[in-house]
């Protein structure tokens, strides 16, 4: 991306970005494709892999410099250090993404956290959420039990949100996605002080806006993948986000006889009716299937008029960006400071998780501390400059590793992401659409489209194996690339299945 900040000045493209860019041919000729795919970042090139492995060769054009999307990395000009556009987290139910890594010889390069799944920088003491030895959705219960300011009512309260977390299903979505999750918490008898210690907290973390907001589908849809597997727990890249797959995934496109292109924009289709290619901003006319992997926002740009009234085009506008500013600080000593923690929901809180790059990047151990951390759904922070932004993230940081007030500042960053995910607000859900789109010959992916996963580096590379998959169908070739959420494990099973819900929480992978 471009627009990331004006403190990420000259920046070290990834040799994938610029290695496989196979010029363009004279403006205006037709030249034929098999596939052609808009958008580099991790749906683009999981669709990519997944038709080059089978024989197709694609072509994929990225518009901006570098591949990866939101999911991207470069090295710090003054550090020389590899950092993402932003700290991203993978976990242990991540089917689709983990595959995807496997294919690319990288899966490995993820450091997991498997004891511990989260420290909460709560007043007066911090709570530690670890699994005990108990059945879904049981296993974190004990941990969070000792919560400050909760009382035993309060965690009683959320015995009929729990029941809804254990009987999910995608048949549930039409019906909660109208309702925002603060209605529907308080409809399930949760406590005030519950929704303020713990969902306030939880909506911004795991779906990026504030709870009032969001909608009750995608808030329960998540809080049912998140408590109902045994031992879920997180991980980080112990390398940059880019360099787990871009380099890996052109170098497969390629050898297809395929192309990675970057600077590369798309600035429309080639047809009418019917999808026959796509135009380039400079001219060129390239024929062949296509598949947007592009985000609502820049599709929107490129969607010609005459689709305009149609679902899900006439929607795009529906799709509303969850902004972030990540902070980047690198500091003069080593402190203790917990490897992945969170600050508590408060309405003038900016910065809610934090990572220690040094726990996480792999030969990182010996030097001195990195801390990285999310400002989420962050207008409160757009008027304020990258100086202020790092001033206030050394106070938040201090709060919950108070040894990093010793430690002297050496080196900032601060990116300015204009869009992490889309919004999940009310009616969101029902909003997302197939990935077979209206018009023929056009496919789409992206974490947007309908996956039946919140919209994360998951559902990404799956919407990626979705689109593959149509492309396959079209030419006879069937094949089943998308990997659906697996049954629930534990109490939640047994509930399911005497209840008569459905074995996994979605109706079908290709519905």
């Amino acid at each position: 991306m471009r627009d990331i900040g004006a403190c990420v000045r000259r920046r070290t493209l990834p040799a994938a970005a610029v290695a496989y860019h196979r010029p363009v041919r004279k403006t205006g000729e037709l030249v034929a494709e098999d596939v052609l795919i808009i958008g580099g970042g991790l749906a683009g090139l999981a669709c990519g892999v997944a038709l080059a492995d089978r024989g197709l060769r694609c072509r994929v054009f990225e518009a901006g410099e570098r591949l990866g999307g939101r999911a991207a990395s470069w090295r710090d000009e003054v550090t020389g250090d590899t950092v993402d556009i932003g700290p991203h987290i993978f976990h242990s139910e991540y089917h689709n993404m983990l595959a995807f890594l496997r294919r690319l010889g990288t899966a490995q390069l993820i450091t997991w956290q498997p004891r511990k799944v989260l420290a909460l920088a709560s007043k007066p003491r911090p709570v530690h959420l670890r699994h005990a030895p108990l059945p879904p959705p049981l296993s974190l219960v004990p941990s969070a039990l000792p919560a400050p300011g909760l009382t035993m009512l309060d965690n009683l309260s959320m015995a009929r949100l729990a029941w809804s977390g254990i009987t999910f299903h995608e048949a549930d979505v039409a019906r909660l996605d109208g309702i925002s999750a603060e209605q529907f918490l308080r409809d399930k008898g949760v406590s005030e002080r519950m929704i303020d210690w713990w969902w306030r907290f939880a909506a911004m973390v795991v779906t990026n806006l504030p709870l009032e907001r969001c909608s009750a589908a995608s808030l329960l849809r998540i809080h049912a993948l998140l408590s109902n597997y045994r031992g879920l727990h997180f991980g980080f890249g112990a390398v940059g986000l880019a360099e787990l797959y871009a380099t890996q995934a052109t170098q497969a496109i390629v050898a297809a006889g395929g192309a990675v292109s970057v600077d590369a924009p798309v600035a429309g289709f080639v047809g009418g009716e019917r999808v026959e290619g796509i135009v380039l901003a400079d001219g060129t006319r390239i024929a062949g299937d296509v598949v947007s992997a592009l985000p609502p926002t820049a599709l929107k740009t490129i969607v010609p008029p005459a689709w305009r009234a149609m679902a899900p085009f006439r929607q795009l506008d529906a799709f509303e960006p969850s902004p972030y500013v990540c902070v980047y600080l690198w500091f003069d000593r080593q402190f203790r400071v917990e490897r992945f923690w969170s600050h508590l929901y408060s309405a003038g809180r900016l910065n809610y998780d934090f990572y220690d790059l040094r726990q996480i990047r792999a030969g990182w151990q010996g030097r001195a501390t990195v801390v990285c951390s999310n400002i989420i759904y962050s207008h409160r922070a757009h008027r304020l400059s990258d100086d202020d932004i790092v001033q206030a993230t050394l106070r938040e940081l201090v709060e919950g590793a108070p040894e990093a007030a010793h430690a002297r500042l050496v080196h900032a960053r601060v990116h300015r992401v204009p869009m992490a995910i889309p919004c999940p607000v009310t009616g969101f859900e029902t909003a997302r659409p197939a990935p077979e789109s209206p018009v023929p010959g056009l496919v789409l992916a992206g974490d947007w489209v309908q996956t039946h996963l919140p919209c994360t580096m998951e559902s990404a590379v799956k919407s990626g194996f979705m689109a593959a998959e149509r492309v396959l169908a079209r030419r006879g070739m069937a094949a089943q690339l998308a990997i659906a959420s697996r049954p629930f494990d534990g109490l939640t099973w047994l509930v399911r299945k005497l209840a008569g819900v459905p074995a996994g929480p979605e109706l079908t992978a290709r519905s």
